[in-house]
């Protein structure tokens, strides 16, 4: 999406059924959704659900390692992806130590792959203009 003059983002273009984006030059984006998953799309959040999607558990301690993010800021996102149903947290002791592990369910499964797609759609019509 370009910025106007004014400084407001402009809307990407959709076909009659609102189901495309056409690029800059009009480019018709075959597939692609005219809306993403922008919960997904945030840095930090992608990072939680494509490390998920590659283990089929990961403990608060080894997503905090791969994501780079703070106790605060992971605890927070997690939640965001747990609220949306995209992530289940299982909390309880390993002897007398707190353990917190997530696992991606299936309807964040979909959505990473939905996102994934669209986040394909977009550079294939990049690559093609």
């Amino acid at each position: 999406m370009a910025d106007r003059r004014d400084g407001t983002r402009r809307s990407p273009e959709r076909d009659a059924e609102g189901a495309f984006l056409r690029g800059e030059r009009g480019g018709r984006v075959d597939g692609a959704p005219a809306d993403f998953d922008r919960l997904i799309h945030e840095r930090i959040r992608l990072g939680i659900v494509s490390a998920l999607a590659v283990n089929e558990r990961l403990t608060f301690s080894e997503l905090k390692a791969i994501v780079g993010a703070t106790d605060g800021n992971l605890s927070v996102h997690a939640r965001k992806l747990e609220e949306a149903g995209y992530l289940e947290c299982n909390k309880g002791f390993q002897g007398r130590t707190p353990r917190t592990e997530y696992r991606l369910t299936s309807p964040g499964r979909e959505a990473l792959a939905r996102y994934l797609d669209h986040m394909e759609a977009l550079i294939e019509a990049v690559r093609e203009s």
